[in-house]
């Protein structure tokens, strides 16, 4: 898992649609889908319900996005405190 991907899940997760989080992201939405499957495939669990309209966040999804988020808080106060 990397932070890139972790990264990739919140912005899918706040858009609710893979193409507007690729925009957003300035990443083709190709690249963006097989990274989260990637992340999907290491968890052992879909984080998404994929619909016509876009993703919403599955249960498991629902508990990663706290720790997701937690995770990034963290590397910037790291990154932070030896600045």
């Amino acid at each position: 898992m990397s932070l890139r991907q972790i990264e990739y899940f919140i912005r899918v997760a706040e858009e609710g649609h893979v193409g507007r989080a690729a925009a957003k992201l300035r990443v083709a939405q190709p690249p963006l889908s097989r990274q989260i499957r990637a992340l999907e495939d290491e968890l052992g669990t879909p984080l998404f319900e994929r619909t016509p309209r876009g993703m919403t966040l599955s249960p498991a999804g629902e508990t990663f996005l706290g720790h997701a988020r937690s995770i990034l808080d963290a590397v910037a106060n790291a990154r932070d405190a030896v600045r």
